[in-house]
């Protein structure tokens, strides 16, 4: 830009030291010519210059935003791994629910075939006891008629406890049955019974 001054300055003392002939007013013709293309020249430059200002400005504001974007870019990457992370656990908790899931409904399908089982013993039991009962108690009644014989059922296992009703006394009747064996226990019981009817 000084050079372009200076030569301003130069053209002006040309001007003035050729300005008494006519090859001088020609001269000073193109030499406001030139002054002209300089100027213009100057403004071109000052336009120029303006212009290379607002490109350097845009070009730091599109970085700052290529900067920006970036680092957008890396927090979401970031947020992306997390929630990957956690999409991960939650397929593993998903996954483990489900096999607790399965075993707990092949249990309560163990349970209810029990169940079923149970339902299937129970009316087998009942249609057993309504049959056996009545028979097993019609003998209980016909033995203690005919041995007179109240037993203790709250006795200790293995031992023969209860009451002899006999002709004339009672007798209490103590019997172990771990040290004697059990035909000595049945030929007592039956000796007691009185065999004249």
């Amino acid at each position: 830009m000084a050079a372009f001054r200076d030569m301003e300055e130069v053209s002006q003392g040309l001007l003035s030291l050729l300005g008494a002939n006519r090859a001088e007013a020609q001269h000073r013709r193109l030499l406001g010519r030139h002054e002209q293309v300089v100027e213009r020249l100057l403004e071109t430059q000052d336009g120029a210059e303006q212009r290379l200002r607002e490109i350097l400005a845009t070009e730091k504001e599109v970085a700052q935003g290529l900067l920006d974007a970036k680092e957008q870019a890396h927090r979401g990457g970031t947020e992306l791994q997390q929630l990957e992370a956690e999409l991960q656990k939650a397929s593993e908790e998903d996954s483990r629910l489900k096999a607790s899931l399965l075993q707990l409904t092949r249990e309560l399908e163990e349970l209810r075939d029990i169940e079923a089982d149970l339902e299937r013993q129970e009316r087998d039991v009942d249609e057993d006891t309504t049959v056996t009962i009545p028979s097993a108690v019609y003998v209980a009644q016909l033995y203690h008629r005919i041995s007179k014989i109240e037993w203790d059922y709250e006795c200790e296992p293995g031992m023969v406890k209860g009451i002899h009703h006999g002709p004339s006394v009672a007798q209490p009747l103590h019997l172990d049955g771990t040290q004697l064996s059990k035909k000595f226990v049945s030929d007592y019981l039956w000796s007691l019974v009185d065999t004249e009817w």
